[in-house]
């Protein structure tokens, strides 16, 4: 995210919406997406713009996480309408017809099968696609399907240029032609989903707010130069780099909302309505998302109506009361959590680790390996003032990254304590006390315009440095959301603030995603944590922490499952895997003018077609 640094008038010489008008709506956020590739998104930036723009073939019904309506399915899979057959292990689902692209290309379901299949062989490293990998092939990439199936590792299938060795090129092709294409098939109207076992949150997974399964174009992706949906070229196109994706910076589906723009200079992307689209055309004719990282111009925007709805920083919350044309909704419910995680084998290239030595201008790159280096920083955060002051009451600590709301949560478990003495003492042990006989260096990352990371990041910097004076160097580093991300997938970041918005509301989720060798963080967290969650444990009954979450995931009685969970929080909590710093209490502000809106935690973002304006 780039600063606003220009004068506050500059800014409003570029809007133009000076008067009222109900057609066009102004979102002034912070940030910008990361791509608008369905397939790699996996943040809620991105998110927000592939909602409004494609569809997926369901959809959550109103502010449920659990019903279901259809999209581009005619009808939701249930066992009663007989279209949920082999115990949940086959999905079928009616394409509707008369549906159009925003080119004009009707929907069909080729497209739908093309969809899931391009995103599956795609599968990029740090992406959504391992939801659906497991889902319905009960692994978790694509990579560790083709190892089972080609019975060789990945790194001598292929040679260094990424083509396939000639002894194992047949193999990539039947992969397709006996593993992938056999799962998705066309029959007839019908798209037919085959699971290798039931899995019930399946239809979460793929419901609208989950872009990873949003329908796109067949015909159009193959001429932007997305695989060509042949079974002997898919291993050339797997390596595609974000910014080498034709739709890095590029939108078209079905959607209310069609993508004209993203302008990266001023973080903006406008969308206007599709006046084709196969339900009614949506109120709004034009939508802009514009990332506004200086809150006093966004709280400057809302309070002049040149913005609809801003990003709030709920510390200068109280500055927006008692403004009559405001309206504060409060308390919204989340599923999601904001964590402070660990690298523990940084990146060598990493420019935020000083030295990278033990020598008191940075730290060796797998410093936080040790679990007092841990420790330390997570006494280090003083949590109640940060709920207090920072997020006004509208947050509530949580034991570890499992928010309050799914099976498994458990408000008795204990919660690591703001304390300078605990700060000091883990330090004096990290390294055999070497860390505070040399003294450390180091960078913790936020991304900017997200006060509320700032605050966590300026606690860990002040009070490490309080509690060992003259031992403790931290630089606080604020990057732009796409640098921050980027840098956090490369692993260079030694320490770093994440948020966690569910992909689907079950524990499984953020259980793996955070502490799973093969979780979705975990190449952020390092190989050295990557080895220290697989390899089996005594205190564990001699399984790893990998199996214990994976029994809890295939569990089907939620007793069992729930006390699974305790022991894997438990485990967690006692070696500091990582910091979670509180569960947010939602909070919007916009004009009193917007109407429609409603909240559903599964949503990335705003839905602009149920949005409307009105004085």
């Amino acid at each position: 995210m780039k600063k606003v640094v220009v004068a506050f008038l500059s800014v409003f010489l570029a809007v133009v919406l000076l008067a009222f008008d109900p057609t066009v709506y102004v979102s002034a956020t912070i940030g910008e997406p990361d791509t608008l590739d369905p397939h790699l998104a996996y943040d809620t930036a991105s998110g927000e713009v592939l909602y409004n723009v494609y569809e997926n073939l369901i959809a959550y019904k109103g502010r449920s996480v659990s019903e279901f309506e259809p999209r581009l399915a005619t009808e939701v899979p249930t066992v009663k309408n007989g279209l949920i057959k082999d115990g949940g292990k086959t999905y079928i689902f009616p394409i509707r017809k008369g549906v159009k692209f925003h080119n004009g290309n009707p929907l069909t379901p080729e497209d739908v099968e093309y969809s899931f299949e391009r995103g599956l062989l795609y599968d990029p490293e740090g992406g959504p696609m391992w939801m659906l990998w497991y889902a319905i092939f009960g692994v978790h990439s694509r990579d560790e399907a083709l190892e089972e199936f080609v019975g060789k590792p990945v790194s001598e299938i292929f040679d260094k240029s990424g083509e396939p060795k000639p002894e194992y090129k047949q193999k990539l092709i039947d992969f397709y032609k006996q593993v992938v294409d056999p799962a998705i098939e066309v029959q007839g109207d019908n798209v037919i989903i085959k699971l290798k076992r039931p899995y019930g949150p399946f239809l979460n997974i793929i419901a609208q707010s989950a872009n990873w399964a949003a329908i796109l174009d067949k015909e159009t992706s193959i001429k932007l130069g997305l695989w060509d949906g042949k079974p002997d070229t898919w291993w050339k196109y797997k390596d595609m780099q974000k910014e080498q994706s034709p739709l890095y910076a590029w939108a078209m589906g079905t959607g209310p909302f069609k993508f004209v723009e993203w302008d990266r200079k001023q973080q903006k992307i406008t969308l206007v309505a599709n006046e084709n689209y196969w339900r009614e055309p949506p109120k709004l004719k034009k939508v802009i998302i514009w990332g506004i990282d200086e809150w006093s111009t966004r709280k400057a925007m809302l309070e002049k109506g040149d913005a609809d709805s801003i990003a709030v920083v709920l510390e200068y919350l109280d500055q927006l009361r008692g403004n009559k044309d405001i309206q504060i909704i409060e308390n919204i419910p989340t599923l999601s959590v904001t964590v402070v995680g660990f690298n523990w084998s940084i990146n060598p290239s990493s420019k935020y680790v000083g030295s990278g030595k033990l020598d008191g201008n940075g730290i060796p790159l797998d410093f936080f390996s040790d679990v007092y280096a841990r420790k330390a920083v997570a006494a280090a955060i003083n949590y109640d003032a940060l709920i207090r002051d920072v997020l006004k009451g509208f947050g509530k600590r949580i034991p570890t990254a499992l928010p309050q709301g799914l099976l498994g949560f458990d408000p008795t478990l204990p919660l690591y304590k703001f304390n300078l003495n605990e700060v000091r003492a883990n330090l004096q042990k990290a390294w055999k006390g070497e860390a505070f006989k040399k003294g450390i260096k180091f960078s913790v990352a936020y991304n900017q315009g997200n006060v509320a990371r700032q605050r966590i990041a300026e606690m860990i910097k002040m009070y490490m440095e309080m509690a060992a004076p003259g031992k403790v160097k931290i630089d606080v580093q604020p990057l732009q959301w796409p640098v921050f991300l980027d840098a956090t997938k490369r692993g260079e970041l030694p320490v770093f603030i994440l948020g966690w918005l569910a992909d689907f509301p079950d524990p499984d989720n953020f259980i793996f995603t955070y502490y799973h060798s093969k979780g979705d963080y975990a190449p952020r967290q390092g190989k050295k944590f990557q080895e220290f969650v697989s390899t089996p444990r005594k205190e564990l009954g001699g399984k790893s922490l990998d199996d214990l979450i994976e029994q809890a995931a295939a569990e089907t009685d939620p007793a069992v499952r729930a006390k699974l969970y305790l022991q894997i929080q438990k485990f967690v909590i006692d070696n500091c895997i990582s910091v979670p710093v509180y569960q947010p209490f939602g909070v919007r502000v916009q004009r009193t003018w917007v109407k429609g809106w409603y909240d559903n935690p599964m949503r990335p973002g705003d839905d602009f077609y149920i949005l409307y304006k009105e004085k």
